[in-house]
């Protein structure tokens, strides 16, 4: 049998293999995520009917013959590029923007993806649409993050509420003006139940020095806090007070260090701290992969960092379906760490990272693959009309 049919056979299995590589990033133009693959072909096997020789003093020397045996896949390798931005406005959805790969975990398995279409399930493990966990840092009983300590499912927990704090501090900022007489304010604090009280402040110009009085809602008896004395450039010189627990069940602190008596008008702000119960509305991530929940109190609290992994040769990885991404021996091991640092990509919430097939250049290899496919099946055809000529000589 003649080498050229062998030769366009192997010609015919390594554009059949380009066509289904093509295919493959054509299928997943709109797969978020998704990294598009090119082949590379090889020559195979070359057989040496003569080989090369040195020249001596007679003739000069002579180069090999040599007959090649047809084609073969070298490699189909990962194309690594950034792909477009997605908007989505959900808040779980998730791009890196930079190197880096998304953890997430099915049982003891580990696998990465640059697909960050996350949201949380019945149990508020933040997942993704196949069940995958996503992998970060939990916070501690005091709540620290400790971005090198081990990986574990990010949870936040549906109905998850804000404890109330008790107000015990209470801070007056502003202007008490030597010309008024007398000046009114309010504040919220809250009890050891969340429940909110509204305590009212009097302040009486006794010329030099002001009296406080304090006393809960519009119709309660006022009661003496103290005096606030001031030095002759209008500078505060009392120490703090206590709102005594006969005004609202509890005491409380009042720093007057922020106030001053200088003339003109006055004006007075009053905050405490303490909160009320808080029950969880959203959740939102931010940049450097904090997750943040939002509470009914109008307070947050940091419930997670999600982690990112990046790879010293990201086209080592293997594709194990599913969008998702395996280390391999060829990879080097997961570097882990907090989005934003060192070489790490950081997070874009509420967009998706597009798949980076390029269409353009995928339908030009599409024409490669099919006229490559076509030249060697006319190479079989035309070898085939040889050995009929062959065979045709004796009739």
């Amino acid at each position: 049998m003649m080498r050229s049919m062998f030769s366009g056979v192997s010609g015919l299995r390594s554009h059949q293999t380009m066509m289904d590589v093509v295919g493959n990033n054509v299928a997943n133009v709109n797969t978020p995520g998704y990294k598009a693959s090119q082949v590379t072909f090889q020559e195979t096997l070359t057989q040496t009917v003569r080989g090369a020789a040195p020249g001596s003093g007679v003739v000069g020397g002579t180069n090999p013959i040599q007959i090649g045996l047809g084609t073969q896949v070298a490699t189909v390798d990962g194309i690594f590029t950034q792909g477009a931005v997605q908007t989505t406005g959900r808040n779980t959805d998730l791009m890196i923007q930079g190197d880096g790969y998304f953890i997430v975990q099915r049982g003891e398995e580990r696998f990465y993806t640059r697909a960050g279409s996350f949201g949380f399930d019945r149990e508020g493990n933040l997942v993704n649409g196949n069940g995958l966990k996503v992998m970060g840092w939990m916070p501690d009983a005091d709540g620290n993050v400790n971005t090198t300590g081990a990986l574990s499912p990010i949870s936040v927990p549906l109905g998850q509420v804000y404890e109330p704090k008790q107000t015990e501090e209470m801070t007056i900022r502003g202007n008490l003006s030597p010309d008024a007489d007398e000046i009114h304010t309010s504040v919220r604090v809250y009890d050891q139940l969340g429940n909110s009280h509204e305590i009212a402040l009097r302040f009486t110009n006794n010329s030099g020095s002001w009296s406080v009085e304090a006393r809960v809602g519009d119709d309660g008896p006022w009661q003496s806090v103290g005096d606030i004395e001031f030095d002759a450039d209008g500078r505060v010189t009392s120490e703090s007070l206590t709102i005594p627990d006969s005004v609202v069940g509890f005491e409380i602190g009042l720093d007057p260090s922020s106030l001053s008596q200088f003339g003109g008008t006055s004006n007075l702000e009053a905050t405490s701290d303490g909160h009320a119960m808080g029950v969880l509305q959203d959740v939102s991530v931010g940049a450097d992969g904090t997750v943040t929940a939002h509470f009914s109190n109008g307070l947050t609290r940091t419930m997670a960092i999600i982690a990112t992994a990046t790879f010293a040769n990201p086209g080592g990885l293997s594709r194990v379906g599913e969008s998702t991404f395996a280390a391999s021996p060829n990879s080097g091991a997961a570097v882990i760490g907090q989005p934003g640092s060192g070489d790490r990509g950081s997070l874009t919430p509420g967009a998706l990272e597009m798949s980076n097939v390029d269409l353009a250049r995928e339908f030009t290899n599409l024409i490669i693959a099919q006229r490559g496919f076509q030249a060697n099946s006319r190479v079989i055809t035309a070898s085939d009309e040889m050995l009929a000529d062959l065979v045709n000589i004796r009739r």
